[in-house]
């Protein structure tokens, strides 16, 4: 087994007996005891050889998770302690590898968690078979077709929240792979009349609240609803919400699942149309009207609900309001038409919304099919799944007990057949002898409800076909003459005397001792009931409605297809639906599940004994233990039944190296275990009573308790040993290291103490070494200073006679000269950098060298900017010398001057002898340009500016037409007489020309431009290089007057406040008068 899995068994940590076969003693109270004790234990699952009961715990349980189905997968039936995981993967495996078709048959009373089971199983199959794309779109929907089911035919009882009030069987198909292809789903007796009445306590199929609670304001405005339950009489209202049903949740889910089964949108909305018209249905309320011959007339009170069921059906408001007074007989070729009363109109509308809801719930289920059916033809593998109602015995059981509990009867039947041939042919496979059991068989039963001549269901058909009167008391005096002598039925008016006093039987009821035990049936309804009777003239109204689904619902009231005879009943339809469900189920290897309610109350943790003793009792629980124990309660295969009870004999413990039938042989035979308690089969042992499965139980039990106290002697004294060693080589490593340690420190301590006398010695010389050395020089020193003194005197004494009268000056010149020589090398090793911005300069060392110290630094900084000047090009020289002199124009002047000293003047902004767009203006220009840029010229009528193109050369400005290129004006710089610029920050200049000159008489020009300190100070240029002509003014002021042809404006220049934003602004003040605003920087 991989991973190292622990194989465990069904007899392993067992709660209580989890195989009823096992049970010992057997009988009720004791197979009751057993589900109560197992129950209490939160074991919910309980194995009668391979059917699994299944008690409803009514809470949630940890035992159905991922690892769950994992746990359960690939592993054999009794492996694992009872679940339903097992059964499911049992039949799974079986269908897959096996290729049999399987049918699993899920049974029980309303509450008792049928239809969970079934989720279940469709659950586990689906996570345990194969995955893709398309595999897991079929499981998917499969899964979901769940859901729209349950809130079409589920509804709230008394006895469950969410009970099936219909049978269902699903063939899910699957490929040779075991993938899941498709299903088709078969649906039984729909409780139909709980459209029309619930019983107290009780509500109508959830789909109605789901709706009202769930759908959007818009939704239920187009269906013409309103959200308040008590505005419609189809619906209870003591039991219209549930704790724990969240009915708006529900329906968004519904809606889901719709949409993943493969519902259209538009088949969505006709659904809901058909429920909404349902509920209207029901309020509709009939008032009688008398006729001239004396007969009532039922008429509809209000019309209003009519009204708006009609728009929602599409249906002609007269003709619906006819079907509901006039009733239409035809016979041969003759129609005769009655009037209805109010009883009669109020008995067609309840069958109309009865017969109108159990037909769109068939084709929900026939458009389900059409989605989820295989769409391979090839052969398939089959496994059914059945959901239907169990037994029902209630205080009032009338037609639809009657033929649910007549299911059952034949469920029963080939449960019987199924499972004792199922035991039959594993007894034969292994060719053990068979012995006939008896047992109970159900069949008479069967026969007196189903046979063909004097069957219940025959003469109900019979009396229901009869001309005349018919009622249910002339069904009953029949049932009197025909079925008196049957030993299971029973009828106070019958010919059996002995039933005569019996005051437990009233008069207008019989009663059918069935296998589960008697049943009292009211035959009241029981004639209208089996009629299912609905007026032609209503289904002729609902074939004659626009609305997409009626004509598929009413075939019948076609006009083109009149058909006189009469429909089969209910009784014929349903036990021709179930012969063919036994029919179909008697193809397939049988797989059962038994749902067991524990209590009434749907309380957890709460068990009923007498309600647990009746269901045992009509499921039949007893009767299969009996069966399955009849021959060999319990069989195993040869290897694991070896490797469970192989420690009970020496000869085969621990390993047995021959077949497992030879070493299962020997151990019986070793124990002593009588020959008739066991025989041997191909490959399983069986065993015949519970009582020598239990005795190898507890001798295994106390061997296993052996060899645990073996294998814990063992263990310990390994584990002691182990502690010992372990220490030993603890101590050793320890003991290793302390010596390790001790050496280290002793080393440490020994070469700790050398250093230092090393130390010390070396000191020690050293000292004395610096001694002889101190005294050696100390030596030189006075023998230099004797010899320079001794030099000294003698050269005194030689020169004196020489030297007396200059000796002063030449010792001054001398030291002066040393002093010169110092300075000027120290100067030289302290020069500062050649850039001529460093201001830099070494410090003068002595007082008398401060002129020329002085003069130096001035020598040197002309000297290293002669340096720098010389690096420069032509062009970097011109640039300069531009700088140069708009520094000496605006330096301090001109507020926008500090911005420009960065941004190099580059001249020709325009580029206008490349740019193509100025082609003509460069044509007309046949000078070199010394400035080309686009300026504002201000007009004077409102101070606005227009962009012109600004062009300088040496003899002329020009202006011309941005976007054109067109020359506005041309004047030669000798006309140009003064600039007038303000201090501020704006770039506003005039250009003044001289008066009398024929460029003045246009006037003077007011310009602006960002690069005002580059145009002006290039103009100021072109006038200073030329010799012929006077130097052009600039003129700095905040105020200065511009001559506009006859008139002469003032421009003055302010600050703007805050309110005036960032920008300058020309403004118009009068005639006189030009206003700029300057924003303050």
């Amino acid at each position: 087994m991989s991973k190292m899995e622990v194989k465990t068994s069904l007899l392993d940590n067992m709660i209580g007996v989890g195989d009823m076969v096992l049970l010992e003693p057997l009988s009720e109270e004791t197979f009751i005891g057993n589900l109560r004790k197992r129950f209490e234990h939160n074991e919910i699952y309980t194995y009668i050889g391979s059917v699994v009961i299944s008690m409803n715990p009514y809470k949630s349980l940890p035992i159905y998770t991922a690892d769950k189905v994992e746990e359960y997968r690939n592993r054999n039936f009794y492996e694992l302690s009872p679940h339903i995981y097992a059964l499911a993967d049992e039949a799974y495996r079986s269908l897959r590898d096996q290729d049999k078709d399987q049918c699993i048959l899920i049974t029980g009373e309303s509450g008792a968690g049928k239809t969970e089971a079934s989720k279940l199983v469709m659950s586990y199959v689906a996570a345990v078979c194969g995955k893709g794309q398309e595999v897991n779109k079929v499981k998917e929907q499969l899964l979901q077709s769940n859901p729209v089911l349950e809130a079409f035919g589920n509804a709230k009882t008394v006895r469950n929240d969410n009970s099936s009030r219909f049978g269902k069987y699903m063939d899910i198909e699957f490929d040779f792979k075991g993938d899941p292809l498709g299903g088709v789903i078969s649906n039984y007796l729909l409780e139909k009349s709980r459209v029309v009445k619930q019983p107290r306590g009780e509500r109508n199929f959830h789909i109605f609240y789901q709706l009202l609670s769930g759908a959007s304001e818009d939704t239920l405005k187009k269906l013409k609803l309103d959200r308040d339950f008590s505005k419609y009489n189809y619906l209870s209202l003591d039991s219209a919400t549930v704790n724990g049903l969240d009915d708006a949740a529900n329906f968004r889910t519904v809606r889901n699942a719709m949409q993943i089964v493969g519902f259209m949108e538009d088949e969505v909305q006709s659904v809901l149309e058909l429920v909404a018209a349902v509920l209207k249905l029901g309020n509709i309320e009939f008032k009688p009207e008398s006729r001239v011959n004396g007969f009532d007339e039922s008429r509809v009170k209000d019309k209003n609900d009519l009204k708006e069921m009609c728009e929602l059906l599409g249906i002609e408001q007269s003709v619906l309001e006819r079907a509901f007074s006039f009733r239409t007989v035809e016979a041969k070729m003759e129609k005769v038409s009655t009037t209805l009363n109010v009883a009669q109109a109020y008995y067609a509308r309840d069958a109309l919304a009865k017969n109108l809801y159990s037909r769109m719930f068939s084709w929900l289920v026939t458009r389900i099919n059409e989605s989820i059916k295989a769409q391979s033809k090839s052969r398939k593998k089959v496994m059914g799944v059945l959901d239907i109602y169990g037994f029902e015995i209630f205080e009032d059981n009338s037609f639809e007990q009657f033929i649910i509990n007549y299911c059952n009867e034949k469920l029963q039947q080939i449960f019987i057949e199924l499972t004792l041939r199922e035991e039959q042919e594993e007894y034969v496979r292994e060719g053990i002898e068979w012995t006939n059991i008896e047992y109970f068989n159900n069949a008479v039963i069967c026969d007196l409800i189903e046979n063909n001549q004097n069957g219940i269901l025959a003469m109900l058909d019979e009396e229901c076909l009869r001309p005349g009167t018919v009622t249910d008391e002339t069904f009953l005096d029949k049932l009197n003459t025909i079925c008196a002598e049957h030993q299971h039925f029973e009828s106070r008016l019958s010919k059996n005397s002995k039933f005569l006093t019996d005051h437990s039987l009233p008069h207008n009821c019989f009663r059918i001792q069935h296998y589960a035990g008697k049943v009292l049936y009211k035959v009241e309804g029981f004639v209208d009931k089996n009629n299912d009777l609905l007026y032609r003239d209503m289904s002729q109204a609902m074939y004659k409605a626009n609305h997409s689904l009626m004509k598929l619902l009413f075939p019948e009231g076609n006009p083109a297809k009149v058909n006189l005879k009469r429909p089969p009943t209910a009784g014929f339809q349903f036990r021709a639906s179930v012969g063919t469900l036994m029919k179909n189920l008697q193809t397939k290897n049988p797989n059962y599940i038994r749902c067991i309610k524990p209590n009434d109350k749907k309380a957890a943790q709460v068990f009923t004994d007498s309600l647990v003793c009746h269901q045992v009792r009509y499921l039949g629980l007893m009767e299969n233990v009996r069966v399955r124990r009849a021959g060999y309660a319990f069989r195993q295969a040869y290897e694991p039944c070896l490797e469970r009870y192989k420690m009970l004999c020496k000869q085969t413990w621990p390993h047995w190296k021959g077949p497992a039938r030879e070493g299962v042989e020997v151990l019986l035979k070793d124990l002593e275990v009588p020959k008739d308690e066991f025989a041997y089969g191909r490959s399983k042992i069986f065993i015949r009573n519970p009582r020598t499965l239990f005795f190898l139980e507890e001798r295994r039990k106390q061997c296993l308790e052996d060899l645990a106290t073996l294998i814990q002697k063992i263990y310990r004294g390994w584990k002691c040993r182990t502690h010992f060693l372990l220490l030993k080589k603890s101590q050793v490593v320890v003991a290793a290291w302390y010596r390790r340690y001790a050496q280290q420190k002793k080393y440490q301590k020994i070469k700790s103490s050398s250093i230092v006398v090393q130390s010390f010695i070396r000191g020690w010389k050293a000292r004395k070494i610096l001694r002889e050395l101190k005294y050696q020089k100390r030596c030189k020193e006075a023998v230099t200073t004797i010899a320079a003194y001794w030099h000294g005197t003698q050269v005194r004494r030689e020169y004196r006679k020489f030297f007396r009268a200059n000796a002063g000056k030449k010792i001054y010149a001398f030291t002066i000269q040393r002093i010169m020589q110092k300075y000027f090398l120290g100067l030289k090793n302290s020069m500062p950098s050649m850039s001529p911005i460093d201001k830099s300069w070494p410090a003068r060392p002595y007082m008398f060298l401060e002129g020329t110290h002085q003069e130096l630094r001035r020598i040197f900084h002309l000297w290293r900017c002669k340096k720098y000047r010389s690096q420069f090009t032509e062009e970097k020289k011109a640039i300069y010398e531009e700088k140069l002199e708009a520094s000496e124009i605006f330096k301090d002047k001109k507020a926008l001057y500090p911005c420009s000293v960065g941004q190099p003047f580059k001249g020709d902004y325009l580029e206008i002898n490349k740019n193509p767009k100025y082609q003509k203006l460069n044509s007309v220009i046949d000078e070199k340009v010394l400035l080309a840029d686009v300026v504002n010229k201000i007009n004077r009528a409102n101070g606005k500016g227009a962009s012109r193109i600004f062009l300088l050369t040496k003899k002329h400005f020009v202006l011309a037409d941005q976007k054109t290129g067109q020359v506005k004006a041309s004047v030669p710089l000798p006309d140009l007489s003064s600039v007038s610029v303000s201090t501020q920050s704006d770039g506003f200049f005039a250009l003044k020309l001289k008066e009398g000159t024929p460029s003045a008489a246009k006037g003077d020009f007011l310009l602006s431009s960002d690069r005002l300190i580059e145009i002006i100070t290039k103009l100021h240029r072109s006038g200073t290089a030329s010799a012929e002509r006077e130097p052009i003014n600039v003129d700095i002021s905040d105020e200065f007057l511009v001559q506009f042809k006859q008139d002469q404006v003032c421009v003055k220049f302010i600050q703007a406040g805050p309110k005036n934003g960032n920008s300058v602004s020309c403004k118009r003040k009068n005639n006189r008068l030009l206003e700029v605003s300057v924003p303050s920087p």
